[in-house]
């Protein structure tokens, strides 16, 4: 195993990277795929690379700790634009817009290169549904910690393992698409508003969650509940206006404080 601790997940994994040959690797950002990415370019050296979709649904601090990473680790990187943006089934918005994103997204990488596809799922993502793990059985790609046993806990302790000790508590953070209400259509510079809000507000508040939900009824912050407890009512209007003046056709009236809620924007039926 070239230059790594010697763990059992550790030795499973290396095992199951030298069976792909040269491997490229959808990397997001979060702790699942840096965590691979750092795994695999230590083991694999030149064999790995790494793909990084540069997006309005990809926020900034992810991209720009994808471009730190690769700086400081030596990663072969290349950014890319998948695409979703032109397919009119993304746009829409369906409860299956997962499937439209990675479908352009493993469509976008295979022109790239010839080399395996991975993605960073874990074996916790698999009790949930997730319709772009089907757009990944379309395009071959394959789930290095799933098929070694390795859970979300198990990639954290990787990540420390590795010295990534700045992403191994990463909390969830799903693409800003996600924010938008089923059925919503899917709008650039709405996203890249969300983006600027969730940033602002964890800035000044710190909170463990937050979320910017575009909703028909308006938009809605949702706060983990320590963090929505301590604001009082000034502070509660002081958000609503700053929130209503990163959005168009928005006022202070239609913005929202609520406890957050996993997935509150997903709508089926």
């Amino acid at each position: 195993m070239t230059d790594l601790p010697t763990t059992e997940p550790m030795e499973r994994l290396c095992a199951i990277l030298d069976g792909y040959g040269p491997v490229t690797i959808a990397v997001s950002g979060g702790v699942d795929s840096l965590t691979l990415a750092g795994v695999a370019a230590r083991h694999l050296g030149d064999g790995a690379s790494m793909v990084h979709a540069v997006s309005p649904a990809v926020p900034q601090a992810a991209t720009h700790r994808v471009r730190s990473f690769a700086d400081r680790h030596g990663w072969h990187l290349t950014m890319i634009d998948a695409g979703e943006f032109s397919d009119p089934q993304y746009r829409a918005n369906p409860a299956n817009r997962c499937f439209f994103c990675k479908s352009n997204l493993y469509g976008a990488m295979a022109a790239t290169t010839g080399a395996q596809l991975l993605s960073g799922t874990n074996l916790d993502d698999l009790s949930d549904w997730r319709p772009g793990l089907k757009a990944a059985e379309n395009h071959n790609v394959a789930h290095p910690f799933v098929e070694a046993g390795i859970d979300k806990a198990g990639v954290r302790a990787l990540a420390r393992i590795l010295g990534f000790d700045d992403v191994a508590e990463l909390p969830a953070a799903p693409c800003l698409s996600s924010r938008v209400e089923t059925g919503i259509r899917i709008e650039g510079p709405v996203l890249i508003a969300v983006d600027r809000v969730e940033t602002d507000l964890r800035l000044r508040f710190a909170p463990q969650t937050v979320r910017c939900r575009v909703r028909a009824s308006g938009v809605v912050i949702e706060f983990d509940g320590d963090t929505l407890s301590g604001l009082d009512t000034a502070t509660r209007a002081a958000i609503a206006a700053d929130v209503a003046a990163s959005f168009e056709h928005i006022d202070a009236r239609s913005v929202a404080i609520e406890a957050y809620a996993r997935g509150s924007a997903f709508l089926t039926g």
